[in-house]
C-alpha cells in the first residue's frame, strides 16, 4: 500500500530591519542643545557626549553631561544622563529631531558628518575643546558634501581652534602615542585686497619647537566648495574646508572630510 502524504509547504519570510545610522560626538552644552535636551540653561556644563541612532522616520539618543574629570575623557561622578526618542523628519540636507513641541535641527554635511544648526539654520559655533559636529561611527569615508557657499572675505587675521583625533596627515609620526590634537591656527590676510598672506600654529604638537609657519592659499572646488591650503616650512600641507562664516574642517588631501570619534571632531572653530 502506497499512501501519499502532502505537507504544507512552509512560506519563508525575511523580515529586515530598517537601516540604522549611529552618530557618536562631543559637544559643547550651549543654549541650542540645552533646551531641547531640558538641561537648565543655568547649570554649569562642560561638555555632552552624544550617542544617536536613525531609521527611517525615528531616532533615539542618549547623552552623558556634567564637568569634566580631570586628566580623563569622562566625568566627575559619572555625569547625568538623559535618553530620548522620536520623529524624524528630513527637509533637503537638514534632519529635524522633534521631542515635546521641541526641535533639534542637524545639517548633514555628508554620508559621515551632522553638525548642530540654530534656529536660523546657521552651523553652530563652539569652542576650544570641544565642537558641535557629529561623527557617524561608520563612516564611508566621501568627498561628497552638501554645503551651500558665499563669497569669501578675508580680514587681517583670524584665529581658529578646537581640539581633534590624531588623523591629520603630517603632524603625528606613525607609532607615536597620540590621544589628541590642540589647535590655534592663525590665518593672515591683506583684507584690502582679500588676498590671503601667511599663518602661524602656535601650540601643539609642535610647542617646544615654537610652533609651524607658512604661506596659504584658497582653493576653489566644485559648486564652489573653498579650502584653505596651508604650507608650512616643513613641508607640510594642511586643509581646512570653509564649512561657514565661523567653521573650519580638516579635510584629506583629495578633499574627503575626515571623521571623528566620541571625543572630538574635526572641526576648528573661529575665535575672532
Amino acid at each position: 500500500i502506497i499512501i501519499n502524504v502532502i505537507f504544507p509547504m512552509l512560506m519563508l519570510v525575511s523580515c529586515a530591519s530598517p537601516k540604522e545610522t549611529n552618530y557618536t560626538a562631543s559637544t559643547p552644552a550651549g543654549p541650542v542643545v540645552k533646551s531641547f535636551l531640558g538641561i537648565p540653561l543655568a547649570d554649569s556644563i562642560d561638555f555632552i557626549r552624544w550617542k544617536i541612532s536613525f531609521s527611517e522616520s525615528r531616532y533615539t539618543l542618549a547623552c552623558n553631561y556634567g564637568t569634566g574629570k580631570p586628566n580623563t575623557n569622562g566625568f566627575i561622578s559619572g555625569g547625568k544622563t538623559i535618553d530620548r526618542s522620536g520623529d524624524l523628519r528630513k527637509e533637503e540636507n537638514i534632519y529635524l529631531l522633534e521631542y515635546g513641541g521641541k526641535t533639534l535641527q542637524l545639517a548633514e554635511l555628508n554620508a559621515d558628518l551632522l553638525h548642530i544648526l540654530d534656529a536660523d539654520k546657521h552651523l553652530l559655533a563652539g569652542n576650544g575643546g570641544w565642537s558641535y559636529t557629529i561623527n557617524n561611527t561608520k563612516p564611508s569615508v566621501t568627498d561628497v558634501i552638501n554645503m551651500k557657499y558665499g563669497p569669501v572675505i578675508l580680514k587681517d587675521s583670524m584665529v581658529f581652534d578646537g581640539r581633534t583625533p590624531c588623523g591629520v596627515s603630517g603632524v603625528v609620526a606613525a607609532g607615536k602615542p597620540c590621544y589628541k590634537l590642540k589647535w590655534r591656527i592663525v590665518l593672515y590676510a591683506d583684507a584690502v585686497n582679500n588676498q590671503p598672506t601667511t599663518f602661524n600654529i602656535p601650540g601643539s604638537p609642535w610647542y617646544e619647537e615654537g610652533g609651524r609657519k607658512g604661506t596659504w592659499k584658497i582653493i576653489k572646488g566644485p559648486g564652489g566648495r573653498v579650502t584653505y591650503q596651508l604650507s608650512d616650512t616643513k613641508g607640510n600641507t594642511f586643509y581646512l574646508l570653509k564649512a561657514g562664516e565661523n567653521i573650519v574642517l580638516f579635510t584629506d588631501a583629495t578633499g574627503k572630510l575626515l571623521v571623528g570619534n566620541e571625543d572630538f571632531s574635526y572641526t576648528l572653530n573661529k575665535m575672532r
